[in-house]
């Protein structure tokens, strides 16, 4: 087996939750409700697997992407606990997959990550003015890596910014596949960029807007 035909888990915690608009980032293609283009990977092969998995770092939502209506996105923040639940799902991709991927979440730009070093330390800041410029390891599954990415900045230290509707409803079907509409409010009422940013009717129309 080639290196670039190594395979790692990519856990996903925002809109790649939604299967749909992960294959964007494989296959090319605009997502529902963005209006952003992705390139897609060099190999657009499919993930050999998918799975629910928990995150134990806090979600939250801030900065303003362009193609969610200019509005808030996830990140993980980058203090472990134990008691922390981020709902995830993880994918199965190659090794040079999942680094194109991490380039097209940070505008293309290039640059070269040793994942190996990164399993070593548990987390590499490769890029300090990045949103997801830095990769954290998460442990393995049945003998294959899991990483994930979010931004160098912990959540102290960036102002939390509501999620558009369609930015949220892209999670919310993710999450469908599996938890209930109440599981799903409960989850996310209470996290930052929601808390205080949507009144309970707002994220239960969300929520409900998706069943269909």
């Amino acid at each position: 087996m080639s290196d670039s035909q190594q395979y790692v888990w990519y856990a996903s915690y925002g809109s790649n939750l939604n299967s749909e608009r992960f294959l964007c980032y494989i296959k090319g293609g605009s997502p529902a409700g963005s209006t952003r283009l992705e390139a897609g990977c060099k190999d657009p092969s499919l993930p050999l697997a998918e799975s629910t998995f928990i995150i134990n770092y806090p979600l939250y939502f801030a900065e303003e992407a362009a193609g969610w209506q200019s509005q808030g996105v996830a990140f993980i923040g980058l203090n472990r606990g134990r008691e922390t639940v981020t709902y995830s799902k993880k994918y199965l991709i190659t090794k040079e997959q999942f680094l194109d991927v991490v380039q097209q979440e940070n505008s293309g730009g290039f640059f070269d990550i040793d994942l190996n070093a990164v399993k070593e330390k548990g987390s590499i800041m490769f890029r300090h003015n990045a949103w997801y410029g830095n990769i954290i390891y998460l442990g393995e599954d049945n003998g294959y890596p899991i990483f994930t990415f979010t931004a160098p900045w912990d959540l102290d230290d960036v102002e939390m910014k509501k999620p558009s509707h369609n930015y949220l409803a892209t999670i919310i079907k993710g999450l469908k596949k599996a938890y209930t509409n109440e599981k799903i409010y409960l989850y996310l009422e209470n996290k930052p960029g929601i808390k205080g940013f949507y009144l309970e009717d707002e994220l239960s129309r969300v929520i409900a807007g998706t069943d269909s």
